[in-house]
């Protein structure tokens, strides 16, 4: 049996209401109301999106990434801006960024190798760290804002979750698989 899966980082209750408030503010942007907003209880930092993988490959990319995370420590997230991207021909995001500096890269970095050693066959072409915000259909007529409304934000990075990925009809359930905490900042 095959899951979608996907790498991600928890963000605190502020966090998720001031990106609430964020996304009403980018509402006005969606003229032709092509853009499905996503409902703020389902906010998270995508570190490392896996696709389809196999059901047994969980309990390996557990057991990889609490040896692969074991001496990781916690660090701050800088959320600073707003983009729209394509994803692939038929996904378009809008999507609050981070600014990706030495640590979040490491981290996305120690994931990919994570997905890797467990015998998942992983894609990095075009990703970004983010946080989904609205999704669109690849073709669209969404017209990006000269200027996006700013965003400056701090989320603490403190633990790595393996959500499972479950398409409805407008939107997606998040299951938690597992958890694992990084080592505390003090």
């Amino acid at each position: 049996m095959k899951i979608r899966a996907f790498f991600a980082l928890t963000l605190p209750d502020s966090v998720v209401r001031w990106l609430a408030d964020h996304a009403d503010t980018l509402c006005e942007f969606d003229r032709k109301t092509e853009v499905t907003w996503v409902d703020s209880d389902r906010y998270h930092l995508t570190l490392c999106f896996l696709g389809d993988i196999e059901l047994d490959k969980v309990d390996e990319l557990e057991r990889c990434a609490r040896t692969m995370l074991k001496e990781f420590t916690s660090f701050q997230v800088h959320i600073n801006q707003t983009e729209f991207y394509k994803v692939n021909k038929g996904l378009s995001l809008i999507a609050a960024l981070p600014d990706v500096n030495d640590d979040l890269n490491d981290l996305h970095n120690v994931m990919a190798d994570v997905t890797t050693q467990a015998g998942v066959n992983y894609k990095d072409k075009g990703f970004k760290p983010h946080i989904t915000l609205g999704r669109l259909p690849g073709k669209n007529k969404f017209k990006s804002p000269e200027k996006w409304p700013s965003v400056d934000m701090f989320s603490l990075a403190d633990s790595v979750v393996l959500f499972q990925s479950k398409v409805c009809e407008d939107s997606s359930i998040y299951t938690p698989l597992f958890e694992i905490q990084l080592k505390d900042l003090s």
